[in-house]
């Protein structure tokens, strides 16, 4: 047994019954949609047309959102109906992240996730989903699609039939009769939060600060258009072409959206990127020391090794503390180890960081009390997990399929290396307040000017080798030519690398320009972090 849906696009007139019925069935608070119309206007007036595609989950086969979700919350069931449980759900939104389609919500209500879940309540007493009962002109199909003799699979035997972005590899369970790619591909039509009827004043996640700006009232549509058409009027289109040619210049001539589910912003905010970074400056407290020593280049003293472990304790609890905070429902936050779903990396990530903070408190109580017969297997040890500490939100990122960009082959390279850099800075600026050797600054600055090195060669491939996906390739030229480009090139490569190296060179092992140039390569970590978990999320996913 194996449900799917068919919406058949020749029969769709937009009407939001579904939508309305999806609403009332589920009790869907305003602003967040489980099933919506989303419309899509083509050609050049008069000759235009409007194009209905009715959005919600694709009940994946293979479902990214089922994967990264660190407590089961999000399952697939027997009978192939991806469903969720609200009770177990922390709200730490990594299944909206995964999700290619911009199905799943944070209830504003719950603080949980939500999505369309088959209407499995009614599918367990033999009923059809709400929206299937009411579609006026029986555009939506339901059923088993292994049953020949059901009505969607004789429909997916006969038909052409279209999914959204196969290429993702999720096998999506809801196809398209008579689909136009301007309506299923996010990237044909460019999205605005402006949509009649469609705006929220609440907000979802670190969106809600913004929404409020950004929401508008109809009338505010219509003085928008009126307001448009009386410019080109003074232009004097209406008097040379006619009102026809001013209607055409508001419209538009090439595909433009309408009408869609509102905007659900940045669901990784500050807090994500602040703690991709004091994560960083963990893993690289102890690693620098550890390296240093296993390949002979130096030799840490007690004071170093206390720094190191104090450095990378107190960084793990910010960095807990930050996990905490994104979190919609934080109280809930000891489920991802207490309830965990091995296959996400999240819980991969918290069990790493538990163990790291447990190794590190041991190996400062082996250090206290001479206990030198386990230290250095417990340094091996704790250095492996610290590595794992470092990389693991790269494979993490890998899991959110919705994000094309995060899917780059090089970004567990991005974030050992910039664990590194933050590690060797970190210690640079304590010199100033330590008495270090001059054999431990020489390596620091020989570290920092190495894995800077790394670190611009790295940013150089991940931006300007040739990219598998449209949206990644526009989350690259956000970052190098658009709204991210100042930031980017200010704060990253000049602040972040340029002027370290140049004090490096210029100050040799000199305290101050160490301790300047240690501050300022952490400045440009947090401005890449800030960069890298913030720009995929600007791509529309529906």
């Amino acid at each position: 047994m194996r449900y799917g849906f068919v919406i058949d696009n020749r029969k769709c007139i937009g009407c939001h019954a579904c939508t309305t019925a999806c609403k009332s069935e589920h009790d869907v608070p305003i602003g967040v949609n489980r099933t919506w119309v989303k419309q899509v206007e083509k050609g050049t007036f008069p000759d235009t047309r409007r194009l209905f595609s009715v959005m919600r989950c694709n009940h994946c086969t293979d479902a990214p959102c089922v994967e990264i979700c660190p407590t089961e919350a999000l399952y697939t069931r027997a009978d192939g109906i991806v469903d969720f449980d609200k009770d177990r759900c922390i709200g730490c939104k990594s299944c909206m992240q995964a999700c290619p389609y911009d199905a799943l919500y944070i209830d504003p209500e719950t603080s949980t996730a939500a999505k369309c879940n088959y209407c499995a309540h009614r599918i367990d007493v033999g009923l059809e989903p709400a929206c299937v009962n009411v579609c006026p002109e029986h555009a939506i199909i339901s059923g088993d699609m292994d049953n020949s003799t059901s009505e969607i699979a004789q429909l997916l035997a006969r038909q052409q039939v279209n999914v959204r972005k196969a290429e993702k590899g999720t096998t999506p369970n809801l196809f398209y009769i008579d689909a136009d790619q301007a309506s299923l591909n996010p990237s044909a039509t460019a999205k605005t939060s402006e949509y009649i009827w469609s705006t929220q004043t609440t907000g979802v996640g670190h969106f809600a600060k913004e929404a409020e700006k950004l929401s508008f009232s109809n009338g505010d549509v219509i003085t928008s258009l009126l307001e448009a058409e009386k410019q080109y009027s003074s232009a004097g289109e209406i008097a040379k072409n006619g009102p026809q040619k001013s209607i055409e210049l508001i419209m538009g001539k090439e595909a433009k959206r309408v009408y869609d589910t509102p905007d659900k912003g940045i669901l990784w905010g500050w807090e994500v990127s602040a703690y991709v970074f004091t994560k960083a400056i963990s893993a690289g407290a102890f690693l620098i020391p550890f390296i240093g020593a296993l390949f002979g280049f130096i030799e840490p003293s007690s004071t170093i090794a206390y720094w190191s472990c104090g450095l990378g304790l107190v960084f793990l609890a910010l960095t807990g503390l930050l996990l905490i905070m994104d979190l919609d429902q934080p109280k809930r936050f000891l489920y991802v180890l207490l309830r965990p779903h091995w296959n996400s990396w999240l819980v991969k990530g918290g069990y790493a960081i538990t163990a790291y903070g447990g190794l590190l408190t041991l190996l400062a109580v082996a250090s206290f009390f001479d206990w030198h017969i386990i230290q250095f297997p417990l340094k091996v040890v704790t250095a492996l997990v610290a590595g794992i500490v470092a990389v693991y939100t790269a494979f993490l990122f890998a899991q959110a399929k919705g994000r094309d960009f995060w899917q780059s082959p090089t970004l567990a390279i991005h974030m050992l290396v910039h664990s590194l850099m933050a590690g060797a800075a970190a210690f640079a600026i304590i010199a100033l307040f330590s008495n270090l050797s001059i054999n431990w600054m020489l390596y620091l600055k020989n570290v920092l000017l190495i894995t800077m090195g790394v670190n611009l060669v790295t940013l150089f491939f991940e931006l300007t080798t040739t990219h598998p996906t449209v949206d990644s390739s526009r989350v690259s030229n956000m970052i190098t030519k658009g709204q991210y480009a100042k930031l980017f090139y200010g704060g990253t490569i000049l602040i972040g690398n340029i002027l370290p190296i140049v004090l490096l060179v210029v100050g040799g092992s000199n305290p101050i320009l160490l301790a300047l140039a240690g501050a300022l390569v952490l400045v440009g970590i947090y401005f890449t972090e800030h960069i890298w978990v913030e720009a995929p999320q600007r791509i529309s996913l529906t």
